[in-house]
C-alpha cells in the first residue's frame, strides 16, 4: 500500500489508523505548500488535488474517513471496528459526527484565519464557525464522561477520525473549557502509536525547508 499524504493535514487519521493496524505502507510525501498536489502527476490520482490517498493495489480511495473504515475492515483482527452492531454503529455514528459537525466549523476558521487571501477573509465567519464548533464539542465533552474512548473500551476508527480534530481545535483554543476532550487528547497522542501533533508536523516541515 501506499499512502501519499502531508504533514500536519487530514494525512494524520490514516497514518493513526495504519500505526494502529501495524501495517505495511510506504508513505509518498506530497509536499501541498510546494504545490505538489497540482502537478498533472498527483491530479492523475487524485483529481480533486488533495490528500490523503491511498494505494492499494489497483485501488484508489480518497478521504480521511474512508481510508480509516477501509483499512479497519481490512484488517479486522485488530478491532478498530467493533464487533458487537450495536457498537459498531455508534462508531459509525461518531465519525460522521466529527467529520459533520466539528470538522466544518474547524475547516472554516481556518480559511479565514490564514487560508484565505486576506482580502476574501471574514472575521465574522471565525466567530459564528467557534461557536459552532464548542456547541458541538459540548456534545462530545458529555459522552466521555466516564469514557477512555469514543466507542467502547478500546481504540476504534471514531478515536482515530476525532483526536485529529481535538489537536486542531486545541490550536485555536477552542477546547480549553471542556477538560474531558483535554484529557482525551493527551491520552490519545500519549500512545505509541500516535503520530506527529499538528504543531510537531509543522515544526518538523520548517526545519527541512
Amino acid at each position: 500500500m501506499k499512502l501519499y499524504g502531508f504533514a500536519a493535514t487530514r494525512s494524520i487519521r490514516v497514518l493513526w489508523a495504519l500505526n494502529e493496524l501495524g501495517a505495511e505502507f510506504e508513505f509518498v510525501p506530497v509536499n501541498i505548500l510546494a504545490g505538489e498536489h497540482r502537478h498533472p502527476e498527483f491530479l492523475s490520482i487524485n483529481p480533486a488535488g488533495k490528500v490523503p490517498v491511498l494505494v492499494d493495489g489497483d485501488m484508489v480511495l480518497t478521504e480521511s474517513a474512508a481510508i480509516v473504515v477501509y483499512l479497519a475492515e481490512k484488517y479486522p483482527d485488530k478491532r478498530l471496528l467493533p464487533v458487537d452492531r450495536k457498537q459498531l454503529a455508534q462508531a459509525y455514528r461518531w465519525v460522521m459526527f466529527a467529520m459533520t459537525e466539528l470538522e466544518q466549523p474547524l475547516w472554516r476558521i481556518t480559511r479565514h484565519t490564514w487560508l484565505y487571501p486576506e482580502d476574501q477573509r471574514i472575521p465574522e465567519e471565525i466567530t459564528i464557525a467557534s461557536q459552532e464548533f464548542i456547541a458541538m464539542a459540548t456534545i462530545l465533552e458529555n459522552h466521555m464522561a466516564g469514557r477512555q474512548f469514543i466507542v467502547g473500551d478500546t481504540i476504534s476508527v471514531a478515536d482515530c477520525v476525532t483526536a485529529y480534530l481535538m489537536d486542531w481545535a486545541n490550536e485555536y483554543h477552542l477546547i480549553d473549557e471542556h477538560p474531558r476532550l483535554r484529557a482525551y487528547l493527551d491520552r490519545m497522542y500519549a500512545r505509541p502509536t500516535a503520530p506527529l501533533r499538528i504543531a510537531e508536523a509543522f515544526a518538523n516541515l520548517q526545519l527541512k525547508n
